[in-house]
């Protein structure tokens, strides 16, 4: 099992987009992004912190559907 990296939320961002989700609004240091599947609407926040923890992004992968592995090819 990979470990999951320590990354900026731009790059997490980013890979995040190439993966399909799109941006929806930005609170404070916290953006939404959401994305459209045939089982519903996945919602996730990520926050503009720099760099993003560990904890923070495993969670983060966890509600986006996404294994470490898929995530570091999206990078």
């Amino acid at each position: 099992m990979t470990k999951v990296p320590s990354v900026d939320y731009k790059k997490v961002l980013a890979a995040l987009r190439r993966a399909g989700f799109e941006e929806v609004r930005q609170k404070g240091s916290h953006i939404r992004i959401e994305k459209m599947t045939p089982e519903g609407t996945i919602k996730v926040t990520i926050p503009a912190h720099k760099p993003i923890k560990r904890s923070t992004l495993s969670h983060i992968l966890k509600d986006a559907g996404l294994s470490v592995d898929e995530f570091i090819d999206l990078l």
